[in-house]
């Protein structure tokens, strides 16, 4: 049932970025935020979303995830985190949409783990310059920690991923690009 799927996948998506930028404002140590730990895992959602129900679906998730949690946002954490957030999360999750699509057919986890890594690559640089550059927190070096968990945490979410394709069998899929 394609809508429910949808309608999950909004949910997840929407409270998986509403308490990252919350949690992206309080720091473990000098390299890492919290947000590191929670926001891997819409890339998650947005993978098995696309495995099941398509690449125009998963980017309806995306659209109306984004939308919803932007304005979450910006009453949790603030108007400069949700833009920086939202403007990241949009051009991320469309470009591991797109990658995963292209990859689909190869090995089941060659497409969650390269679009899910290049795709962190671009939401790292947009989100840490636009949330944090000049001020007085240590962005640049913020973001490389939050890189390398992202990328560790692709590597993590191989696991769940491959668990949850059984349950998330593919439906009627449009392959077309």
């Amino acid at each position: 049932m394609p809508l429910r799927g949808i309608i999950l996948g909004i949910a997840a998506m929407t409270v998986i970025v509403t308490v990252s930028n919350v949690a992206v404002q309080y720091q473990i140590n000098d390299w890492l935020t919290w947000g590191a730990l929670t926001y891997p895992i819409s890339f998650l959602v947005t993978d098995l979303t696309n495995r099941s129900l398509g690449a125009a679906a998963a980017r309806r998730v995306v659209y109306v995830g984004f939308a919803v949690a932007v304005i979450l946002s910006i009453a949790a954490a603030g108007p400069r985190i949700a833009a920086a957030s939202g403007l990241a999360f949009l051009l991320a999750q469309l470009l591991d949409i797109t990658i995963f699509d292209r990859l689909r057919r190869a090995a089941w986890w060659r497409a969650p783990l390269i679009s899910s890594a290049l795709a962190s690559a671009l939401d790292t640089a947009v989100f840490f310059s636009l949330a944090f550059a000049g001020t007085a927190v240590p962005w640049i070096t913020l973001g490389l920690g939050d890189y390398g968990v992202k990328l560790a945490m692709a590597l993590v979410m191989l696991l769940p991923f491959r668990m949850l394709m059984a349950r998330v069998r593919p439906q009627a899929l449009d392959l077309r690009v």
